[in-house]
């Protein structure tokens, strides 16, 4: 059995990942099996997608920082400019909210997805160690997994605390949104202004967790590679 910490040496990238990509989309209305067994055939075991999906995982959450980021600074912007008209602010920030909540989605189906192939990954691992004869491979394998077992835990660890700090930020947007939405006056405005400081704090509270969990994501996804 191949060493399942090993990285591959085809790598999912440019044309061929894009591909891969649309193809894996037309399988997933049938079993995991028949997908598995499918990559399979193109030279892409189930190590690899899970790396290909913890990546596609961090991207993801590197794309929801920017958007939190752009978001707070237009609820700012709002603040900030007394001038502009109240319905031209309401959008404004509205758009900003409903942005945020996408990334905040798109960022739960990565890890969703990264949570689905490690399971098939591990159990397939796990299964398979019965098959050796050699007892002393059995117990190398056997230790390979536990340790990446517990590396992987450590990293959707770090995923769902980030992704958890999400719903707070999430929140605290739609209750401005929904404020500003239904008092469409100068004293609402004002009331944003108050409440800015608290937002704040939650969204840099949001991107340092983000980043710890970017960190594990590339420690993972370096050790697969270079088999270490």
């Amino acid at each position: 059995m191949p060493n399942p910490v090993t990285a591959s040496p085809t790598t999912l990238s440019g044309a061929r990942r894009l591909w891969l990509m649309l193809f894996s989309v037309a399988l997933l209305g049938g079993c995991s099996t028949v997908y598995y067994k499918t990559m399979e055939k193109f030279g892409y075991e189930k190590r690899d997608i899970l790396v290909d999906r913890v990546e596609d995982a961090r991207d993801s959450q590197n794309d929801a920082q920017e958007t939190f980021r752009s978001s707070l600074e237009r609820f700012q912007s709002v603040v900030d400019t007394p001038d502009t008209e109240l319905k031209d602010r309401y959008a404004e920030i509205s758009e900003a909210y409903e942005e945020s909540l996408s990334s905040a989605e798109k960022v739960r189906e990565r890890i969703d997805e990264v949570e689905e192939v490690a399971e098939d990954l591990f159990d397939e691992w796990e299964d398979e160690l019965d098959l050796y004869e050699s007892a002393s491979l059995r117990r190398t394998s056997e230790q390979q997994l536990d340790e990446t077992r517990a590396q992987y835990s450590q990293l959707i660890k770090r995923m769902h605390q980030a992704e958890d700090r999400m719903e707070p930020v999430l929140q605290a947007f739609q209750d401005q949104v929904l404020y500003l939405k239904h008092n469409l006056n100068a004293q609402a405005i004002g009331s944003l202004e108050n409440e800015l400081v608290g937002i704040r704090q939650d969204v840099d509270a949001l991107i340092r967790n983000m980043e710890q969990s970017i960190a594990e994501s590339e420690a993972f996804i370096r050790r697969f590679r270079e088999g270490g």
